[in-house]
């Protein structure tokens, strides 16, 4: 019978396995991407700005509210679910109105 020791050092060697074909085709996959970039030229730049990292390239701007509860003065843009205060009642009747 197979101890928890031995099953441990065999996680343990399967780890160590899992990395290094990990780093080998992370490698692989890199010569794969500068082979190409050569093949037509192309930078980083070239790729985008998304390439550059991971953030948006451009912020959202935030949505402008688009109906009001009166009594409790909480408003919701109309996206995603409707908040309680609105349920069973007409949306138009809680509409804000521009000036």
């Amino acid at each position: 019978m197979t101890t928890y020791q031995e099953y441990q050092a065999k996680i343990a060697e399967l780890q160590n396995l899992a990395e290094n074909a990990r780093k080998t085709e992370i490698n692989k996959a890199k010569e794969q991407i500068l082979t190409i970039m050569r093949e037509f030229n192309l930078t980083i730049a070239d790729l985008g700005p998304a390439a550059k990292s991971g953030k948006p390239v451009k912020p959202r701007a935030p949505v402008p509210m688009k109906y009001r509860d009166p009594v409790s003065g909480q408003s919701w843009t109309g996206r995603g679910r409707a908040p309680k205060w609105l349920e069973g009642k007409k949306k138009e009747d809680f509409l804000i109105k521009e000036a």
